[in-house]
């Protein structure tokens, strides 16, 4: 072959190879640049109305070859209209105020990144038909976990679609065991009191006065946890002994207690258990005043909760007793420091469910964390597995999803809820028996 030929090639030879090894060379640089994690800038406007800008390396990951995103989506349904609303707004507030501190110090820690959080809040409008249309909504925005509302209707709505979608779900403000803990979920988690513990409770309180009460009326509301209830304490005073029990029935949005009360009143009845919602329960507090029945206790589940409740009976609030599951004189950790931080945010002071609701967000960001994973079913194993001190006290999730937290009395004292009992953690002392209608000033 001639010297000419030979350079003809060879310069062939360069014109293919050169574009070769420039596209060498830039593979190896944005394999070079991806190693090393490049950054990108996001600016994301959370639910509590700040905005937050987070730097987050766009190639950070779990673990996993899935790269974090600029915040990680959690989704509450709550009731903020209807029925329940009272509870929700507590509820929307601990969450809210959790999330916002959360995202103060950087977000939450995911596998050594920190991403803060997105709460997203639909209302349900206390109809439990909503409440599964907006658990849908989320999920198809891509939530990493749920978190519930108030009223035990609406919870057990909601379960079976947080299982259907395997996505973890943690709530409050429901006691209802039947018909949602005891289904075998593996998504569902509740650290908060059910109906079991409640009665437990409220007998306790009972046995523990002097002269004991023994004549209990029930006013049953016809609910799953009207049924549940009823149930729960006939079995307890029929276990401690020293107790007759008589239930009446109604149903919810009933306007007219006198069927259930001027009976009650008749046979000197000491006692009052109930569980009405919001406005049920008004109505019935009124209508004993009106109908003049003087009981030594009134005890109700549900409707007290809110402060609305002691705004709208002044005095006549006085002396009924509650058990909405917090109580912001609680000696747990980070109980005080969350207390002035609601009052600074609010202008309030911290409300029944706003320590639980708050508590539900701890155990989520603890999850993560200990997942190092925004994976669902990730997420659901860590919290299946969770121990840790909240501001309901120590959290342990047993195999159908509720924890043996505690169950603080509350009742009504110059339009304040007081933290009454158990002894352990009481800071005043009950009023027994209840005042009189005729003698309060």
């Amino acid at each position: 072959m001639s010297k000419r030929s030979c350079d003809t090639l060879g310069t062939r030879r360069l014109r293919i190879l050169l574009p070769l090894v420039v596209l060498c060379l830039l593979v190896f640089a944005s394999t070079f640049v991806v190693a090393c994690g490049g950054e990108e800038t996001t600016t994301t406007t959370l639910a509590t109305g700040t905005t937050a800008t987070t730097t987050v390396s766009s190639t950070e990951t779990t673990g996993t070859t899935e790269p974090l995103p600029a915040t990680i989506k959690v989704g509450a349904v709550i009731p903020l209209t209807g029925k329940y609303s009272g509870l929700g707004e507590q509820v929307k507030n601990g969450y809210e105020l959790a999330v916002a501190e959360i995202n103060a110090a950087g977000g939450v820690d995911v596998g050594g990144t920190k991403v803060p959080l997105e709460l997203s809040i639909l209302d349900d409008e206390s109809d439990a038909t909503k409440t599964v249309q907006q658990l849908e909504t989320h999920s198809s925005n891509g939530v990493v976990a749920y978190l519930g509302g108030a009223g035990s209707d609406l919870h057990a709505a909601a379960a079976g679609i947080a299982e259907k979608n395997k996505i973890a779900y943690v709530g409050i403000a429901f006691a209802l065991y039947t018909g949602v803990m005891d289904q075998g979920y593996k998504y569902v988690f509740s650290p908060f009191p059910k109906s079991q513990d409640m009665a437990e409770t409220i007998f306790d309180l009972l046995d523990s006065f002097a002269p004991k009460p023994s004549k209990i009326v029930v006013f049953a509301e016809k609910t799953d946890w009207g049924a549940e209830l009823t149930r729960l304490w006939t079995e307890q005073a029929t276990t401690r002994g020293g107790y007759t029990v008589t239930a009446y029935e109604y149903a919810p949005g009933t306007t007219d207690f006198s069927a259930l009360i001027v009976p009650a009143k008749d046979a000197n009845a000491e006692v009052l258990l109930a569980l009405p919602s919001g406005p049920d329960g008004l109505a019935m507090m009124k209508q004993i005043k009106e109908l003049d029945w003087n009981a030594s206790v009134y005890l109700l589940i549900r409707a007290p909760d809110p402060p609305t409740f002691g705004e709208n009976l002044g005095k006549d609030s006085d002396g009924v007793f509650l058990l909405p599951g917090w109580n912001n004189g609680l000696p747990y950790a980070g109980v005080k420091e969350m207390a002035a931080a609601y009052k600074e945010k609010y202008g309030k002071p911290a409300a029944a469910l706003t320590g639980p609701a708050y508590s539900c967000v701890q155990i989520l960001v603890d999850a993560i964390t200990r997942a190092a994973s925004l994976d669902r079913d990730a997420i659901r194993d860590a919290i299946a597995a969770t121990n840790l001190d909240t501001l309901v006290g120590n959290v342990q999730f047993k195999p159908d999803g509720t924890s043996s937290v505690g169950c603080p009395v509350n009742q009504w004292q110059g339009g304040k809820q007081a933290l009454v009992f158990p002894a352990d953690v009481a800071l005043v002392p009950p009023i027994y028996p209840a005042v009189p209608w005729k003698d309060r000033q």
